[in-house]
């Protein structure tokens, strides 16, 4: 009888309780909690036997995404020890990448820097890719340095192009200064061992640089270049990103990584 009380008791209490409310979404996280107490270290599904400073020595790592990584938990993304994220926003004159805004939303909530970078089209005018990428990129307060992606195409099925070293210079240029003049900060150059060999991108005056070293340390596959970023792998495996992804690192320490990325 005393358990039958109890539990008409503990039964009469919980009907005069409130449901639990549902889960909330998770706050937005404030840039600067980043802490780089320790160097993450990513799987990869194509991994490489580094010599020399690999890439876990360096300690401010980061993610570039598109539409091909379907989406993506940026609160985990976070979590994993990403500092930052460059988003694919346009490519060409007439495409916008459909998964930029939703990832630019994402990135922003869970706290993480990010920049957003074009893929140029080498059958368009710079100017008008300038354009096109102004009207989808919004200025946006603590934004990373916008990222002007050149490269060979080798897959294109509309635009065989491949200009001469001298044109590929000056339509940078005149995207990048474009840029420069619309969101106050001169964006920085993503770019291959090949196109940067072939085209001697790396000549742009006061220009800094992303480069893809999937196989080696920049230093010996770009001998004499100065690099911001490296882009180390393209088979990453970041918790909260459902497929492979591309890695990269900062040059710098956390400290030159703050003064660098600028003020939130």
């Amino acid at each position: 009888m005393r358990r039958l009380t109890l539990a008409l008791a503990l039964l009469l209490a919980a009907c005069g309780q409130r449901a639990a409310p549902p889960t909330a979404v998770p706050p937005a996280v404030p840039p600067e909690a980043m802490s780089f107490a320790a160097a993450p270290r990513f799987g990869d599904l194509d991994p490489h036997d580094w010599t020399g400073r690999a890439p876990h020595h360096y300690p401010v790592h980061g993610i570039d995404v598109a539409r091909y990584q379907g989406a993506i938990d940026w609160f985990a993304v976070r979590r994993s020890g990403v500092a930052f994220a460059y988003l694919k926003a346009t490519e060409g004159g007439d495409v916008l990448d459909p998964s930029y805004h939703d990832n630019r939303r994402g990135a922003a909530a869970a706290g993480l820097r990010q920049g957003a970078y074009h893929y140029f089209y080498f059958c368009r005018p710079a100017a008008e890719q300038a354009r096109w990428f102004i009207r989808h990129v919004p200025k946006q307060a603590g934004a990373l340095p916008h990222v002007l992606d050149m490269e060979w195409n080798h897959r294109s099925p509309t635009c065989t192009k491949r200009p001469d070293g001298a044109t590929v210079r000056a339509e940078a240029r005149v995207f990048l200064d474009i840029l420069a003049r619309h969101y106050g900060r001169r964006p920085i150059v993503y770019t291959t061992p090949d196109f940067y060999r072939e085209t001697g991108i790396g000549r742009l005056a006061g220009t800094e640089f992303w480069l893809r070293s999937v196989a080696g340390h920049p230093s010996d596959v770009y001998p004499g270049a100065r690099w911001t970023l490296w882009q180390y792998t393209g088979t990453g495996v970041v918790p909260g990103v459902a497929g492979p992804v591309d890695i990269n690192v900062f040059s710098g320490s956390p400290e030159s990584w703050l003064a660098w990325s600028g003020p939130i």
